[in-house]
């Protein structure tokens, strides 16, 4: 009878947690194996900091919290570990005892794509946070075109997706309370080849 090998890169999750605390670089970490945070792009930056401050008006006067970029979250089903792009907690934020924290409660989670991470977000990513029982809604947002694709959950099994796409459109947050307009998420992106959408 033959025995699987340890993966020889496998790292444990307290030796991981020590390499993220110590590192100026972010890691995320997903079943024993660990992956460094690549730099975003400009359009990435863009678009992540138009949708934080348009969230952030939004729950400006609600005990709502949201964070960018440097929450890490621990996802329950595969001890992983992540760093979204945008992040709000409608309940008390609950954490991990890890050092830094990491939130396990999130309501709402958006991840705006880039080359490297696009396949992850589409698959390993949206079952992960789709599986926590917090997740109300989690958000795909394109770069290369004025579109936003959204998983809302419906009960414990399913999950309702929205695909817009347009300059024109908005979004209703339900999970939030809160309205997506893409003219002001997308705002000072220019789409090569794309016409008045």
């Amino acid at each position: 009878m033959t025995r699987a090998l340890p993966h020889p890169n496998f790292i444990s999750e307290k030796e991981y947690l020590a390499l993220d605390l110590d590192s100026d670089i972010r890691y995320e970490y997903v079943d024993g194996e660990i992956f460094a945070m690549a730099g975003a792009s400009r359009e990435h930056n863009i678009i992540t900091g138009n949708i934080h401050v348009s969230l952030h008006n939004q729950l400006h006067d609600t005990p709502y919290e949201i964070y960018q970029s440097s929450m890490r979250v621990k996802t329950k089903a595969n001890k992983s570990y992540r760093y979204p792009d945008i992040v709000v907690v409608c309940s008390e934020p609950e954490f991990a005892d890890t050092n830094p924290v990491s939130l396990i409660n999130p309501t709402l989670i958006i991840e705006v794509l880039s080359e490297s991470t696009a396949s992850k977000d589409y698959q390993e990513k949206a079952q992960e946070y789709r599986s926590m029982p917090s997740v109300q809604e989690y958000l795909i947002v394109s770069v290369d075109e004025p579109r936003i694709q959204r998983y809302r959950k419906q009960d414990t099994f399913n999950w309702l997706y929205t695909d817009l796409t347009g300059l024109d459109k908005s979004l209703d947050l339900q999970s939030i309370d809160c309205v997506l307009n893409f003219a002001e998420v997308f705002r000072r992106i220019t789409f090569e080849a794309i016409n008045d959408m």
